[in-house]
């Protein structure tokens, strides 16, 4: 009895101390996702502006090393394994594939397009993550179970919930009646080109690979984690050598001197937030959220973005929401839902297969050690002769 009861109070202890740590990672993906809506906003003020594609993200590393560095310096010495050329050159593809392609592609995507098409087109985030994670068997998938299929579902709810948001209008449900409608008119229809030398067809190729590098910087970070624990440095790690691969294209590519000079306030402070909050905040936040989660939990508020950008407008611009912005809420809300269920249903899944483990092993304990107290044979008796 006494130890069922420590048993069981271990397990509550163990419930509370989940439930806090998972309000802070929702919480935290949410910020997030507000971060990188202005993002959008904020990278295609600085490229109308003429910040060079190339000097935009150099900059942008730059100040997202100098923020974390010195935290990541001071907070983890102790939490450092020693380096080797194999972590060297794992931070590097890190680097590679979710600094140097994934903020390359998008820029180059984003000047071809539209802010509002590059938001839509990284809800498919969530699908290629998932897809790359299961194949590489990071995220474990039974479609037997439950649960597998609710993440299944889920995810390609979010999915179909942001692309109804982008590519279905239908009437105005509620917003200011004086709302001008040119606004909701101004995008255009995917032309196979634009003007001043801009393609439509080039730029949803850019950001595709963008996609595909974002995911794969999610999937390939949960693996280098567990060999290095330490999330301030490796997010460090993978900003310097990002920044000193944007430094060589850019030596070759950027030969205008003049590029490099930020002619004014505006352009200063679309660095900075790119610096601050897209990169160092972000970096760190998801980082920490893969390393307690997984990428798969990451990849999935993604389709959130969109959402929150269909409400900003509506409430700071003026704008109309429309019945295509209400079915896509409800189609997100409700993927996101079936995705943490099925991953909460997996964990307690796991949690009760490690009790019964740690259960078992308790009563092999206590067998040997009664078996061990026991002598082999019996005590002799004194009989009469």
């Amino acid at each position: 009895m006494a130890r069922d009861d420590t048993l069981r109070g271990h397990g509550a202890g163990a419930a509370a101390g989940v439930a806090p740590e998972r309000a802070r990672l929702h919480v935290a993906m949410l910020s997030l996702q507000f971060g990188y809506a202005g993002f959008h906003v904020v990278s295609r003020l600085a490229l109308n502006m003429g910040v060079s594609k190339l000097v935009f993200p150099v900059y942008r590393n730059l100040i997202a090393l100098c923020l974390l560095a010195p935290f990541a310096y001071y907070l983890e010495k102790k939490d450092r394994p020693a380096m080797t050329p194999g972590l060297l050159l794992q931070f590097f593809l890190l680097a590679l594939c979710g600094i140097t392609a994934n903020q390359g592609f998008y820029l180059l995507g984003l000047d071809n397009t539209s802010p509002t098409f590059a938001s839509a087109i990284q809800n498919s985030v969530p699908a290629i993550t998932f897809a790359m994670a299961a194949a590489l068997g990071i995220e474990r998938v039974s479609l037997r179970r439950l649960d597998g299929l609710a993440k299944v579902a889920g995810t390609a709810l979010c999915v179909a919930g942001a692309s109804v948001i982008t590519l279905f209008k239908g009437p105005a449900v509620f917003g200011p009646a004086a709302a001008l409608d040119v606004a909701h008119h101004h995008q255009p229809a995917a032309p196979a080109s634009g003007g001043g030398g801009k393609s439509w067809m080039l730029g949803c190729l850019y950001l595709m690979g963008h996609c595909v590098s974002w995911s794969g910087w999610l999937v390939l970070q949960a693996p280098v984690l567990k060999r290095y624990p330490a999330r301030l440095s490796v997010t460090s790690y993978t900003c310097l050598f990002g920044l000193l691969q944007f430094l060589a294209v850019a030596a070759v590519a950027e030969r205008d001197a003049a590029a490099w000079a930020l002619g004014s306030g505006a352009e200063l402070l679309t660095v900075l937030y790119a610096g601050l909050v897209a990169s160092g905040v972000a970096f760190a936040v998801q980082t920490w959220c893969i390393d307690r989660s997984g990428p798969v939990f990451v990849a999935v508020y993604q389709p959130v973005q969109t959402l929150l950008v269909a409400v900003m407008a509506s409430l700071i611009l003026g704008e109309r929401f429309y019945l295509g912005g209400i079915i896509g809420a409800v189609l997100i809300i409700a993927g996101l839902y079936l995705v943490l269920w099925g991953k909460s249903e997996e964990r307690a899944l796991a949690a009760k297969e490690d009790a019964a483990a740690a259960a078992g092993t308790i009563c092999d304990e206590a067998a040997a050690a009664s078996c061990l107290k026991q002598p082999l044979l019996p005590p002799a008796t004194s009989e009469a002769v």
